[in-house]
């Protein structure tokens, strides 16, 4: 692309775009609350989905103030999980969102996609448990790192490929149309990309088994199944 195509990175449209999917991504996030959740405490939430597909159209820098001001929102208002809630937060919505943002903004195509978001999905899960061996024990006293280790191939694992799993599949499914809502409505500027704008039925196919194979994860998690 040349210097002369190319908008200021963060002018007024991008500005109140950013500030939108933020806003959408919070009621997504109020809305998770009322699904059930893992032991408890370990909640099925689909706010990087909103994230990713900010992500995707403004770059991985968009992904990290979303994420980070969705966190910061939530901890004012609703959460019950204090300071070391927002912490995890914001190390599993960025660890995810980011890189997969970042790996596409390199690859910028529909393989670069599934690539960043398959990829995201290994850091979010390499990343939580690492920092939930760390961290549960202080707000879990009755919890030791031996309880943890225990926990991390039967609840922690599963619980973390699943909630990535779910939100790489609805990403793909719903970023185009999302982002060419967005096209009409003028908040995002038109594509300079020649990549064709039809979505294959084996492309959908895939991304939806993909989607149902990590909700079953999920019943079975929840003991629905």
């Amino acid at each position: 692309m040349s210097n002369s195509s190319r908008r200021p990175a963060w002018d007024t449209r991008t500005l109140v775009t950013i500030s939108m999917l933020t806003a959408v991504a919070y009621v997504v996030m109020y809305l998770c609350k009322m699904l059930p959740s893992v032991m408890g405490f370990l909640d099925f939430d689909f706010k990087d989905v909103v994230i990713c597909i900010g992500g995707f159209t403004f770059g991985p820098t968009a992904a990290a103030v979303i994420s980070i001001l969705v966190a910061l929102i939530e901890f004012i208002t609703v959460s019950a999980t204090g300071v070391i809630g927002l912490i995890m937060n914001i190390l599993a919505t960025t660890s995810f969102c980011c890189t997969a943002c970042y790996i596409y903004k390199k690859h910028h195509t529909m393989k670069g996609a599934v690539i960043g978001l398959g990829v995201g999905v290994v850091v979010l899960v390499c990343v939580m448990l690492l920092w939930n061996y760390l961290i549960m024990p202080l707000y879990s006293p009755g919890i030791t790192r031996a309880d943890i280790l225990a926990l991390m191939p039967t609840v922690l694992l599963p619980f973390n490929l699943a909630k990535g799993g779910m939100n790489m599949a609805a990403t793909l499914l719903l970023y185009k149309p999302v982002v060419t809502a967005l096209r009409r409505a003028g908040l995002v500027p038109p594509s300079s990309s020649r990549q064709s704008r039809r979505t294959s039925a084996g492309f959908i196919l895939f991304c939806l088994a993909l989607l149902a194979t990590f909700v079953m994860i999920a019943l079975v998690l929840l003991d629905i199944l």
